[in-house]
């Protein structure tokens, strides 16, 4: 099996010798063909990019999409073939609700920006209509002047004074109005803007920042780099065995467990530029800006301490997990995908090598095991 596909089916950290899983030999792992490994790439990916939709919560989705992963690798001839129509009747029903889900979100954005600029028309079409009524004041003004008649320009005259103060009163008051009208509408549109924006951002089981965020950051972190070439390290974290916990618990103890590690990792790492995200499923990330690869292991070993001792209690339940790291410092000149890729090789190497400690990798490879 070609080394891409290998690491797929670790990555997937099934247990294949179960029950449900009979057509497979207990002690190895099943091969796979490039189709069904492109597929279970396809998954994987997609699995790492989910956002909740209504109707279709992340958790269910993600169940939904493991267990055609499973399926992939165990079904053959018609069964294989019934399991790829479901997915696909599946898949139709979870497009069309997440492009409606996109369509509202773009709709209510619409509708943010239409409230405040139809705010803004009332006040200019109120403005043109004053405007409009001392226009024709002071054209009344001029027919005195050139009447030549002292009585008319007597009275237009004082009718002129009386209606100007009165403008002049009822425009200061309109506009003082408007100005707190217009920082009302702003103050608005910035809160839910900033909420809209805030919502995009985050993973919205466990609050911590989400894949597209971290996308993002690992861009703004490298430019940075290359002005003041400060060191920024990234963590990839990746919990233990957590599909067992799934399978042993549920997908609500699954949940509550996700929702600790974050905490954990929040606590750990608690400066206000470090940055916690959760790719997808049990992987996060951590960037440490202003950190070189010797003080992120640092706060690398106290925050494996924390994880390692503490005991997560849930109703009844008292939970344990362990976690597997890879730890890679920005290198100069080094792409988002190149340092991206460098963490990831040594999270496997983790993996691969025991769970539960932490791989430093630097540009020509895994350099330490810890």
């Amino acid at each position: 099996m070609k080394q891409w596909m290998k690491k797929l089916v670790d990555q997937l950290d099934m247990d294949w010798g179960s029950e449900g899983h009979a057509k497979t030999k207990s002690d190895h792992k099943p091969t796979l063909s490039e189709d069904r490994a492109t597929l279970l790439y396809i998954l994987d990916v997609y699995n790492k990019n989910l956002f909740e939709v209504q109707n279709h919560s992340i958790r269910k989705v993600r169940a939904k999409l493991d267990t055609v992963a499973k399926e992939l690798m165990t079904l053959e001839g018609e069964e294989l073939e019934s399991a790829l129509f479901r997915f696909r009747q599946f898949i139709s029903s979870y497009r069309i609700d997440e492009t409606t889900y996109v369509q509202n979100t773009f709709d209510d954005f619409k509708r943010i920006i239409w409230d405040f600029a139809d705010n803004l028309g009332e006040e200019v079409a109120a403005e043109a209509t004053s405007e409009g009524q001392v226009n024709n004041s002071l054209a009344q003004l001029r027919e005195a002047v050139e009447s030549n008649s002292i009585e008319d320009l007597r009275a237009k005259s004082r009718e002129f004074i009386d209606f100007y103060l009165k403008h002049q009163t009822s425009s200061n008051e309109r506009r003082s109005k408007r100005m707190e009208t217009v920082k009302k509408s702003l103050s608005t549109v910035k809160k839910q803007l900033m909420e809209a924006n805030r919502t995009m951002r985050s993973d919205h089981l466990t609050g911590a920042h989400n894949r597209k965020s971290f996308d993002e950051q690992v861009k703004r972190y490298i430019q940075i780099n290359q002005l003041d070439h400060d060191p920024v390290t990234m963590l990839l974290f990746d919990i233990d065995f957590f599909k067992k916990i799934n399978d042993a618990y549920g997908h609500d103890i699954g949940d509550f467990v996700l929702q600790q590690c974050v905490r954990l990792l929040q606590e750990s790492f608690a400066r206000e530029e470090d940055f916690v995200a959760r790719l997808g499923g049990e992987e996060f990330a951590v960037i440490l800006p202003g950190c070189d690869t010797k003080q992120a292991i640092k706060m690398v070993d106290d925050c494996m301490a924390k994880i390692r001792k503490e005991v997560f209690v849930h109703g009844n339940l008292e939970i344990r997990f362990t976690a597997s790291l890879g730890i890679a410092q920005l290198e100069a000149g080094e792409t988002p995908d190149g340092w991206y890729k460098r963490v990831d090789e040594a999270l496997y190497t983790s993996k691969q090598t025991g769970r539960n400690k932490y791989t430093v990798a630097n540009p020509s490879g895994i350099k330490r095991v810890a």
